[in-house]
């Protein structure tokens, strides 16, 4: 099992710690990862963070589909992907409605299409099989629809892609998750209970069936919060504070992903008082309500000897190849040494 560094996007200002990142270069880890919203982009700090590391590939986690044009995605990421010596990950997804309408301007309707379109003419840009044509139903190349001059004309990419350029995917949703699985590489859970990979099974076996792979071609990559210190309570408070966001506030009601991805996990009731709590405005109430137990099931918290005790069952899920990379987010050094010294 693999080792990877969340760091996530900006608030006010950016800034990244590269003593830190090359700390966990030097630990061992496989991986760093960098995030968009609406505030700073996952390319620039990718490209900042490739350039001063040797070993350390850097993936996006992700960039949002509505961003870029596939064919620009696929430039970036071969762009990328020669100046560092293969060690880019494309990580992409589809946002949500609020985001991509929004901040993007463009309608968010049959995300899943999206998907399968954009992964379809990225390999195809980096293919070079012939001038790049593709007739979707949100991309055609070249475009000959309303407002044309009729002068479009099919290209191949100059540049060449040497090797085989990862593709990750945010996805949560069965048929996403399926297609996931059939033209990815890997996915990123938010969130995961490694003793429940049934939750994720059936649809990753439909994809990997359609593409005659098997789970040794795929990684799962969760997102596992780490937060080391004696106060247990203390160590929840940021992951609670997380959760109560992302279940309470990152979509609408009956449109959050998170909130339902929350009652899979076993907490339907719960989630539905998060969302109600955050929904009115009372998000320290909604921070409360995140019950320990979900956030003992997804994270490791607390004293060395607890998280060493819970880290057993991320090793056994990987054994399983249930999970292939761990996607840490924390601050702490000790937190990282901690866990590459139990995993690695």
């Amino acid at each position: 099992m693999k080792l990877g560094l969340v760091l996530g996007y900006s608030g006010r200002t950016l800034t990244l710690n590269m003593d830190f990142i090359k700390h966990a270069e030097r630990l061992g880890f496989d991986s760093a990862w960098t995030a968009e919203a609406y505030g700073s982009d996952a390319i620039s700090p990718a490209a900042w963070i490739l350039a001063q590391t040797e070993k350390l590939k850097v993936g996006t986690a992700i960039m949002q589909l509505p961003a870029r044009a596939p064919t620009m995605a696929a430039m970036t990421a071969t762009s990328l992907n020669h100046l560092s010596g293969g060690r880019f990950i494309v990580g992409l997804g589809p946002s949500g409605p609020q985001v991509v309408e929004g901040w993007y301007g463009a309608s968010y309707g049959r995300p899943l299409t999206r998907l399968r379109e954009y992964i379809e003419i990225m390999r195809k840009v980096w293919e070079r099989e012939g001038p790049l044509t593709y007739d979707g139903f949100h991309y055609q190349l070249p475009f000959v629809g309303e407002g044309s001059s009729g002068l479009g004309k099919p290209l191949k990419s100059i540049l060449h892609t040497e090797g085989r350029i990862p593709i990750y995917t945010a996805t949560l949703k069965p048929k996403a998750l399926a297609v996931s699985a059939e033209l990815a590489d890997g996915f990123f859970p938010l969130w995961m209970n490694p003793e429940r990979f049934d939750l994720f099974r059936e649809p990753i076996e439909q994809g990997l069936g359609r593409a005659g792979k098997s789970l040794a071609d795929f990684d799962v990559a969760p997102f596992v919060p780490v937060s080391l210190g004696d106060d247990l309570d203390q160590c929840r408070a940021p992951i609670k504070a997380q959760m109560a966001l992302y279940i309470g506030g990152m979509g609408a009601r009956g449109k959050n992903f998170y909130t339902t991805y929350a009652g899979q996990l076993g907490y339907e009731d719960e989630a539905a008082r998060i969302q109600d709590l955050y929904l009115e405005g009372k998000k320290a109430e909604a921070m409360a309500a995140v019950p320990d137990a979900l956030v003992d099931d997804v994270a490791l918290v607390g004293p060395r000897d607890r998280i060493r005790e819970r880290l057993s069952a991320w090793i056994e899920a990987g054994k399983q190849r249930h999970v292939g990379s761990m996607l840490l987010g924390t601050g702490q050094p000790e937190a990282l040494e901690l866990v590459a010294s139990e995993v690695l």
